[in-house]
């Protein structure tokens, strides 16, 4: 990981974009339209008419950072500047950025997919946008992000998603989908260890997990840690369990090219058991880990996993709008994704008790907070 430096301000991170337009044509500086769209997405503008429509308001605003000596360029060229920008260019850029931001503690990383459901044209045969992220779960830093056509393509975009990560000491979290012997040796190859959700679709080695749990025998050690929430009338108990003895796993092998999941260190289970309205619901997910965890070290990484669904996708649901996002041409939809990506993560610099939803109201009308916003992020000129 990347030591910040002082001296390098964050559009210097995406000094490496280059223009789309003609040098000739250009009235409006690239610098200038990427802070524009920055800033107006955290101020909560939804579209390119709604940020230039704030940029107008906030110019002497935007003019303490640069000049915008010809003030604010028309929404078409916003939108013709961002559909052109290179995809892969302007990812590559976020992730030196983000790399700053990044401490040397151990991370729980969590890989998943979400669509941006209304960036589709059908009519040009375009389905919406899909993006794998991986999310830091303690720092609440997206670290990557690989678009694919549709969820079923995830298992091409993880492998090209964890060959860009810093991977060691991490523990990468990843649902069933990913559970490919080819994607643990990337996870164990880039120093890390995986964590990976085991279901009927590797349905020998998920029977075989399935039966131990069910009845584990007397000589093999489980450990166990049992976890209880509940609120607004539904109980939530959580008994988790890991077995740290697997070689018999694969000492009888099923069938000649059975797949071996590398340094296979520990199988567990999570039995959920909710009582709500007088019912009791039973429900039981088995995982694969390399490394040597504890119960409750399992229980606290299977709880991080999920927090991708609240802390990222929730958070570009409702704080961003992201399923009423209407871009949907060109790079579009992907780079504005980034956009939102550095939005997000700026909006959790304050050290106040605000929520991501009330940080962007206040930075809206609170020139001074938006700047010391921006600045921490880290310092922009």
């Amino acid at each position: 990981m990347s030591t910040p430096s002082s001296s390098r301000s964050l559009l210097d991170h995406f000094s490496a974009l280059k223009d789309p337009r003609q040098s000739w044509k250009v009235a409006y500086p690239f610098r200038e339209i990427l802070l524009l769209v920055l800033c107006g997405t955290i101020a909560g503008m939804d579209d390119f008419v709604e940020i230039r429509a704030w940029g107008k308001l906030r110019l002497d605003f935007l003019r303490r950072f640069l000049p915008f000596e010809r003030g604010i360029p028309s929404h078409d060229t916003l939108n013709d500047v961002v559909n052109a920008l290179d995809p892969e260019l302007f990812k590559a850029c976020f992730l030196e950025w983000v790399d700053t931001l990044r401490d040397e503690e151990k991370e729980v990383i969590a890989i998943d997919g979400k669509t941006s459901r209304r960036t589709h044209a059908r009519s040009k045969g375009r389905e919406p946008l899909h993006l794998v992220s991986a999310w830091a779960t303690r720092q609440r830093l997206v670290l990557g992000q690989e678009a694919v056509a549709d969820k079923s393509n995830e298992i091409v975009a993880i492998p090209l998603l964890l060959q860009r990560l810093e991977l060691t000491g991490a523990l990468v979290t990843i649902d069933a989908m990913g559970t490919q012997d080819a994607i643990a040796e990337i996870i164990v190859g880039r120093g890390g260890d995986y964590l990976l959700a085991l279901k009927a679709n590797r349905p020998v080695l998920h029977g075989d997990v399935e039966a131990f749990f069910a009845d584990p025998p007397p000589e093999i050690a489980v450990d166990r840690h049992v976890t209880v929430d509940g609120d607004h009338g539904r109980i939530e108990e959580r008994r988790h369990s890991v077995c740290r003895e697997v070689d018999w796993l694969f000492s009888d092998r099923r069938y000649a090219d059975e797949p071996r999941f590398p340094d296979l260190a520990a199988i567990a289970m999570v039995e959920s058991r909710v009582e709500q309205a007088g019912k009791t619901r039973v429900e039981r997910r088995y995982y694969l880990s390399s490394a040597l965890l504890d119960a409750k070290t399992f229980a606290a990484a299977v709880r991080a996993h999920w927090g991708i669904e609240n802390r990222l996708h929730w958070v570009l649901d409702v704080v961003f709008h992201d399923d009423l996002a209407r871009l949907r041409t060109g790079h579009g939809p992907q780079n504005m994704a980034i956009v939102k990506h550095m939005a997000m993560i700026m909006l959790r610099n304050p050290k106040d008790k605000h929520s991501l939803k009330v940080r962007k109201k206040v930075a809206a009308i609170d020139e001074d907070y938006m700047e010391a916003m921006v600045r921490q992020a880290p310092p922009l000129t």
